[in-house]
């Protein structure tokens, strides 16, 4: 039986998920992504002012397939013939983009579409698989237009590759990600109920007592990144020294966001391993960012990314991932007798008795009880 399913009855689902390796292209092939990450970069600024030219002129807003045809026009145009270069799914993939871009800005998701910028150091593009044109073959993966690209396969994975992400990273690396859809038959968990109260101070406190540290990520490497910042600083602007201390800065901050992806991974696993029901807070984490207080506490702990890793590993395990209404007083309510108490808003307040059942509570472990009550009850209805 697999946790969370009925019975003698083995369910295979279908996912999308994603694999990222480290390629190493050699020079030809660098300057190609390059060209082809400038192409998709024009498409799109371009379609933006096509966009534009006809919402000035017509009163309307131009749709997906008629950038399309604005990018075939432009193919075909002997000023801008060098776009035949570049990979046409790749542009097709560009304009999609835009499009949603612009979805995202009239359900007021997002701000209006912005210009890609060509001195942005970290650049990609993405494109389709179309006629098996994606493919490993021994150590390397054959890729539309650059052709075979050494590649490192950390990871095997079975399934349909859609689509491929090529990406150059601000130190120099790059990397091919893979959108895959594969059968994915759910695994077993251990059946737990746990609920989380994330926090600063410490990463969560979950209900049944136990507390994960904050790693502090940024903190650790804070003093290392400032002084090579410092260095960068005096470098003189356009000169090799200084594009060779851009890279070492870039590392450094590749370095914090890995090991912060690395902790993420490795604590979400856990708990969608060993639990049926997870109950969290549901967060509004772009508001709490404007406490410039907590601002730089908030970014490193990650609670959002933390949040999606456990609610698409939760869909391999059977887990339901159950959040709780950001409103609902979790720290203030005694998980004993229900009794509210205001004082508690006070985030000094580490521990408190209750007035009403004379029960002693740490502010965490008793949030978090009432987040796993609280999820209960929603799933219950």
């Amino acid at each position: 039986m697999v946790c969370g399913y009925p019975e003698n009855e083995v369910l295979i689902l279908l996912q999308q998920k994603g694999y990222k390796y480290r390629i190493y292209p050699n020079l030809c092939q660098e300057r190609q992504i390059s060209s082809f990450c400038g192409c998709c970069r024009y498409v799109y600024n371009r379609c933006i002012d096509y966009r534009k030219e006809v919402y000035a002129s017509e009163h309307r807003n131009a749709s997906r397939f008629e950038c399309m045809r604005k990018v075939t026009g432009m193919r075909n145009d002997p000023e801008t013939a060098w776009l035949k270069e570049c990979d046409s799914m790749a542009l097709q993939e560009s304009v999609k983009d835009l499009n949603k871009a612009y979805q995202g800005f009239f359900e007021k998701r997002s701000g209006y579409p912005k210009y890609h910028r060509k001195h942005d150091r970290s650049q990609s593009y993405r494109t389709r698989n179309q006629e098996n044109g994606i493919r490993f073959e021994g150590n390397s993966i054959r890729l539309p237009k650059l052709g075979l690209v050494k590649v490192k396969k950390s990871r095997e994975f079975s399934g349909r590759i859609l689509n491929a992400t090529i990406s150059r990273t601000a130190s120099g690396k790059y990397y091919v990600s893979l959108c895959v859809e594969e059968e994915v038959i759910p695994k077993a968990n251990a059946g737990g109920m746990v609920g989380i109260d994330v926090g600063v101070k410490s990463f969560f406190a979950d209900s049944n007592g136990n507390t994960v540290e904050n790693p502090k990520t940024l903190h650790r490497y804070e003093k290392k990144l400032a002084r090579e910042q410092r260095r960068l600083s005096r470098k003189e602007k356009g000169s090799h020294n200084r594009e060779k201390q851009r890279v070492r800065v870039a590392a450094i901050h590749e370095k914090i966001a890995d090991t912060r992806t690395d902790f993420l991974h490795k604590v979400s696993s856990k708990l969608v391993s060993d639990n049926q029901v997870i109950g969290i807070e549901d967060l509004h984490v772009k508001g709490m960012l404007r406490n410039h207080k907590l601002v730089k506490a908030i970014s490193d702990v990650s609670w959002g990314e933390f949040v999606r890793m456990l609610e698409y590993k939760a869909f391999e395990h059977g887990t339901a991932v159950i959040r709780v209404p950001r409103f609902y007083a979790s720290s203030q309510t005694c998980s004993c007798c229900g009794y509210k108490n205001p004082e508690v808003k006070d985030l000094s307040v580490r521990s408190w008795r209750c007035p009403e059942c004379g029960a002693v509570h740490d502010r965490d472990h008793n949030a978090a009880v009432n987040i796993l009550n609280k999820a209960l009850a929603i799933a219950a209805v």
